[in-house]
């Protein structure tokens, strides 16, 4: 590609595309074979900053790439054999098929399903399949904070995170805004015990000892002191709170609704086909 050419490149592609909206008849940049490549077809490439030298690299590579994409996909397709010839285009016609009945079932449940799902439809599904709502790990509802070693006034923080009064909560979220390195009120809110454990600098070997045995946990490392106010807990093997499952089984009632409707859409368009003759077995 002579260097002119790349110039002008360069001036077209840092000025936006859409100039070319104004250009009577397409610019041709290379050809691979059969195939042409025209500048429209050339995504901006160029980036502020970039040395001339620098983005005319940059494109010749594009049209590298281009071509010999271009003269692989040619040859490939001049020498494939008949039987992979026809798998190609047996698969390309499945794949169109997928994707066209795929949009159209996206279409009709975007108009005609229902996807309301009510707080009694959840709490009904929770007490008819309370037996599959199992804890596989310990749950937790705490208060959570990593403070810097050095942090004022730690013995008053300590007494705010122990306390359930609403005022002092408010205060002890006031100073941990401006001191804490991390503070999580997972006070009305059910989340994995793991998930805080894992920020601790020691292990916790027996978890279950350490929730039944702990309403306060402290711990210290050379750079942070860590707070866990436990509220409330509920241990692996025990029945999952409610309000823990409650976006599970919204999810599972949704996709019930989803292949129930998909279904009855199948069927009636085949139960139509049939009392219209559109579809005949011989």
């Amino acid at each position: 590609m002579n260097r002119i050419l790349l110039l002008f490149l360069l001036i077209f592609l840092t000025t936006g595309c859409g100039n070319n909206k104004k250009i009577a008849g397409r610019i041709a940049v290379a050809r691979a074979g059969n195939e042409v490549l025209y500048l429209d077809q050339i995504p901006a490439l160029a980036q502020p900053g970039l040395s001339e030298s620098d983005s005319t690299i940059l494109i010749q590579s594009y049209v590298n790439k281009w071509a010999k994409r271009e003269l692989l996909f040619q040859k490939a397709e001049d020498n494939i054999s008949p039987e992979f010839r026809d798998e190609i285009d047996r698969q390309l016609e499945e794949t169109r098929a997928n994707l066209v009945i795929y949009q159209y079932q996206r279409q009709m449940m975007l108009e005609r399903m229902d996807t309301l799902v009510t707080d009694a439809e959840l709490e009904n599904y929770y007490t008819e399949k309370m037996q599959s709502f199992v804890l596989s790990s310990n749950i937790i509802k705490a208060l959570f904070i990593k403070l810097p070693a050095e942090t004022p006034d730690i013995s008053k923080i300590r007494q705010l995170a122990r306390s359930n009064e609403q005022s002092d909560l408010q205060q002890l979220e006031s100073i941990c805004y401006q001191f804490a390195e991390k503070f999580d009120d997972f006070d009305e809110k059910w989340v994995p015990f793991d998930r805080l454990s894992v920020e601790l600098p020691d292990d916790i070997d027996n978890e279950e000892s350490f929730l039944r045995r702990t309403t306060f946990y402290e711990a210290t490392d050379s750079v942070y002191i860590y707070l866990i106010s436990v509220r409330d807990y509920k241990l692996r093997s025990t029945l999952a709170p409610f309000e823990f499952v409650k976006d599970d089984i919204k999810r599972i009632i949704w996709n019930s609704r989803r292949i129930e409707f998909i279904q009855n859409l199948e069927n009636g368009i085949y139960n139509d086909a049939l009392k219209e003759n559109s579809f005949v077995m011989f």
